[in-house]
This record gives C-alpha cells, structure tokens and sequence, in this order.
C-alpha cells in the first residue's frame, strides 16, 4: 500500500476516484467564469466612471439602449449559467446513480462514530477498506441525528438520515489512505468523527476479508433474526395468512388498503418493519406490532437484506431452436 496521503498540506486533496476530476473541471471551470466576469465587471465600471462622468443635467432619462446591445450583455451570461447547469446536473446524477454490479457495503452513522459492515459480513468503525479500481456502493442510514458521509479525496459527499436509507458510488482509482470525516455538525463531538479510507488492491482486500473470525453476512443475520422473531408466522404462503408473503416482494408495486400504491423498496420494507400501520397491504388487517425500539438499525438493514434476497427462484430459460 502507498504512503499515507496528507491533504492538510495541499492546496487540493488529491484526487482518488474516477469521479474527482470531474468534479474539479467543473470547480475550475466556475472559478474561471467568476473570475472573468467579476474583473470585466469591476474593470468596465472603473473606466466607465472616469470616461463618462458628467454633470446631472447631462443626464438624458428617454435615451434607449439599441436591442443589439441589450442582447449582447444578456446572452452570454444566459449560455454560461446554462452551461455550469448542465454540466453540473451531469455530474450530479452520475455520483448519485449507483451503477449495477458494484459491492455492497451497509454503514450507519452514529454519535460519534462510523460503522461499517462489509458483504460477507466483516464489521469496522471508523476504518473503510475498498479495492482499487472496483465499484463501490455505500447504502447508509443514522442512529441518531444527520450526519455526512465525506471522503474529500473522492469528491464525494452525502446526507446519512435517520429513519430514511442514502446511497451514494465511488470507484477508487489510487491505492492509498485517504480521510473520512462527517461534514454536518452532529453534537458536541462533531469534530471526532473522523476515520479513514483503505484503497488496497484486489488482493490484498480479498486477504483482509477473510481474516479474523467468520461472520455472518447482513442476509444470514436477517435470516436468523426473521426466524428468531417469528416473522414467517404470518409472513408466509397460506391463503390464511395474517401478512403478505415477503418471497419475490422488493423492488415491486405493492397496492394498498386506500387505494395508493407504493414500491417495496429499502424505505418501505424499513418503514413497516417500525410504523407497520402507516402503508397497509390491499386485503390484510392491520395486525403487524411496531418494532419501534425493539430492533436496532443494524438489525433492520439486515431483515431488509435478507427480504430483498428472498426473491421466488428465476424459471430456466428457454432452450432456443438450434436450427
């Protein structure tokens, strides 16, 4: 692994995802237009002011500006703000539109601290350790109060809420420890939570995986905790049951007992799990307790995990003629 990075020297933290320079194109690029249209601004009235002084009774109030005048100072300005906008649109969507095929990896933020867990199951706080070159998928939510995930390195920054699920992508494109902070003041020990980033290769992430005692992933801890709770005692496939069965039931459009409909997402699935009786299924009474304090955020990432993986088995597909 490279040396350690230390950004507090620099004028910019150095920039370690495939999104940063981006990101500092478009800084520049604002930067630079601020710049020039701040001194054309503070240059033309300088010279106007010595140029055309005069006396209060030269002052003509119906002389008109020519319209190819009007036009000249109004577009230019319209085409550059046009430009930072969709140049800065772009971006946006890009670092907060994960694409598929990354790792997973669950955080939750906490007074005053980062905790981490990784897809096979392996925990840190206030350590993240990522592969280089690979996409990386951060699914996030908050014990507590509002916090924000903030790796300058990366140019990455976002919101980790309470009772609400964030996400936001990176890909690492430097091996290196890189700084992690919390970028919203969070209470008394705002400036503590603080960590770091492990950019490691492949292997060496691999290696670093599989070391210490094994630990369940979030898929099998919500298994044991969907058992531990007895879930399936009305989650299931009888036509008596008290609850919908949860097999094949994320990402799809559920209907319910008003009339709306809503995508069992993470925010739902999470949502009934603490205020069942706030979306209730079309054809089911509202029977399901609160686990309202029962069930720690942690815990609740797991049932989700473990309900999103439960999805009805793919048929084969169809052989094709082979003439």
């Amino acid at each position: 692994m490279g040396d350690p990075v230390t950004p507090q020297l620099e004028f910019f933290p150095p920039a370690a995802s495939t999104l940063a320079g981006d990101v500092d194109a478009l800084l520049f690029y604002f930067l630079a237009v601020c710049g020039f249209f701040g001194a054309l601004v503070f240059i033309v009235t300088a010279l106007f002011s010595v140029r055309y002084r005069a006396s209060a009774d030269r002052y003509d109030p119906n002389h008109a500006q020519p319209l190819w005048l009007e036009i000249g100072w109004a577009l230019p300005p319209l085409v550059v703000v046009a430009s930072l906008f969709l140049w800065g649109a772009k971006i946006y969507v890009e670092a907060y539109t994960p694409p598929p095929g990354g790792i997973e990896i669950f955080v939750t933020g906490k007074q005053w601290m980062w905790k981490i867990q990784h897809p096979n199951g392996k925990k840190e706080i206030n350590h993240l350790h990522v592969p280089v070159g690979r996409k990386v998928k951060l699914t996030m939510t908050s014990e507590d109060v509002i916090h924000s995930f903030y790796i300058p390195a990366f140019r990455i920054k976002r919101d980790v809420l309470p009772g609400k699920y964030t996400s936001m992508w990176f890909e690492p494109s430097a091996v290196g420890e890189f700084h992690l902070f919390c970028a919203e003041f969070c209470g008394t020990d705002h400036s503590r939570m603080i960590g770091r980033v492990s950019v490691v290769s492949q292997s060496e992430y691999e290696s670093w995986l599989e070391g210490g005692a094994p630990a369940l992933t979030l898929q099998e801890r919500g298994a044991t905790l969907f058992e531990k709770r007895a879930c399936a005692t009305c989650h299931n496939a009888d036509s008596g049951a008290r609850g919908p069965d949860l097999r094949g039931v994320f990402g799809t459009k559920r209907k319910l007992s008003n009339g709306d409909g809503v995508i069992a997402d993470a925010d739902y699935i999470r949502e009934s799990i603490i205020e069942p009786r706030q979306k209730i299924v079309a054809g089911y009474a509202p029977v399901m307790p609160t686990f309202k304090g029962q069930l720690s955020e942690e815990q609740i990432a797991a049932l989700v995990a473990y309900i999103e993986s439960i999805g009805p088995k793919k048929a084969p597909a169809p052989q094709g003629d082979s003439r």
